[in-house]
């Protein structure tokens, strides 16, 4: 992998010369904010997406609401399992930061002295991204977007390589949901216990989603009696 990217004829360098000169025209407020987009927003982002779309699963209720919830708990546990993984990776393969190997690029961090491949950005705004997708699809596409973006803003701050990218987001995809099933049979059991308690009922459900079901089973249970009374008179 090293010896690759000491080339500069071959794709991965190309492309990121390529992103990476767009810093160099554009204006040094615009590189600000990439930076810190690229360092700390989309991160962010994806951390509120994921809370929105709990509080709208736990507001919503239902039957199905201890499932939701914990296929949005397994969100970031695959982010943080999938940084995990790549520890042994990252020292394996032992590729350097591209600004290492190669002149004439615009770093926007200064810092990084720890391996390039694969980008830990990537990996964990994949892995939240695909978690997400698995809960909520229409939440999930947006989270995918942002961890598109991720990678792009990581190329074009200089601190990684496409295939760093690239490599990020097929760990965290992978972790996500080839440890879906095993992370959903251990969580809903667990959630549903937290459901029926009374110290944590308001993590899984909204106390609003629980009288309504409650008013609802009432008025069936109305309906019943009235129902049973007049069979009584008819009698």
């Amino acid at each position: 992998m090293a010896g690759l990217a000491e080339s500069g004829s071959n794709p991965d360098v190309d492309l990121l010369y390529d992103i990476n000169g767009l810093a160099k025209d554009a204006p040094h407020w615009f590189d600000r904010v990439m930076e810190y987009i690229g360092e700390y927003g989309l991160l962010l982002a994806l951390v509120l997406l994921v809370v929105w779309c709990w509080w709208s699963v736990r507001r919503r209720g239902g039957q199905d609401a201890a499932a939701s919830v914990a296929a949005l708990v397994w969100a970031p546990l695959a982010a943080g399992i999938a940084v995990l993984v790549n520890v042994p990776i990252r020292g394996f393969v032992a590729r350097p930061r591209p600004f290492t190997d190669h002149q004439g690029l615009d770093v926007l961090v200064q810092g990084k002295n720890d391996y390039s491949f694969v980008s830990d950005h990537a990996t964990l705004t994949m892995a939240l991204g695909v978690a997400l997708f698995v809960a909520n699809r229409r939440f999930g596409l947006v989270g995918i977007g942002l961890a598109l973006l991720e990678g792009f803003c990581r190329v074009y701050m200089g601190v990684h390589y496409p295939t760093d990218v690239v490599g990020g987001f097929a760990l965290g995809t992978a972790v996500a949901l080839l440890l879906s099933p095993v992370a959903m049979a251990l969580l809903t059991p667990l959630l549903t216990m937290v459901e029926r308690s009374r110290w944590g009922g308001w993590f899984v459900r909204a106390r609003r989603a629980e009288a309504g079901q409650g008013a609802v089973l009432s008025g069936a249970r109305d309906e019943e009696q009235a129902s049973a009374e007049e069979r009584d008179l008819a009698a």
